[in-house]
């Protein structure tokens, strides 16, 4: 079983990096296997709505969404992590979730997820809630920990001195942990991700 952490930070190795490290270590500590992908520092193009993802299978613009959905087909579990940038996402990670969740959001469904958030000190819950909504609405089941997935601190180093924070990254680790293994125990049952209906778009213009 694998989970990929994206850091969604144009810092390689903040904060947000420093977080999702101690969900990372709680994770290996109990057999999952992890990866953290940077989406990195370079622009990334917002969506545009071309639907060309629909012909070719991928967006047409050329950054590290592609490369993610790519490793996205073969993962067991998503944590996203961001910084907070007025009480919000950051752009670059919103950018890169509308894109990845439209364009592969099919190898992202039925998958367990959870987002962490990276702030000084406030706006916190209100980008926790933002990043959840790509979850909601992509069938996938969202991990839970003891409190807000938020970290606080403006340098890894006040990061690591945020006792709470770190434990609540750990618990979230735990408990992705304990959700993989009841999917796989799960399956190996013969229970399956239920079957989907075909989608109802209701148009209130009438």
């Amino acid at each position: 079983m694998k989970v990929i952490l994206i850091n969604g930070s144009p810092h390689e190795k903040g904060c947000t990096y420093t977080a999702l490290c101690e969900v990372e270590k709680a994770l290996n500590a109990q057999g999952i296997e992890t990866e953290i992908f940077w989406i990195g520092n370079k622009p990334i193009t917002g969506c545009i709505g071309c639907g060309a993802c629909r012909k070719l299978g991928r967006c047409f613009s050329v950054d590290t969404v592609n490369e993610f959905v790519e490793k996205a087909q073969s993962a067991d579990g998503f944590i996203f992590g961001s910084p907070v940038h007025y009480a919000a996402a950051s752009g670059a990670i919103t950018s890169f979730m509308d894109r990845a969740f439209y364009s592969g959001g099919r190898f992202l469904q039925g998958k367990p997820a959870a987002n962490i958030v990276s702030c000084r000190r406030g706006g916190a819950s209100a980008a926790f809630d933002q990043l959840n909504k790509y979850f909601t609405i992509n069938n996938m089941p969202i991990v839970s920990s003891q409190y807000w997935n938020q970290v606080h601190g403006s340098t890894p180093e006040q990061v690591l001195q945020d006792e709470e924070g770190l434990q609540t990254m750990r618990t979230l680790g735990n408990n992705m942990a304990w959700l993989l293994k009841c999917i796989e125990s799960g399956k190996a049952a013969g229970i399956e991700f239920p079957e989907r209906e075909e989608p109802i778009r209701t148009n209130f213009i009438r």
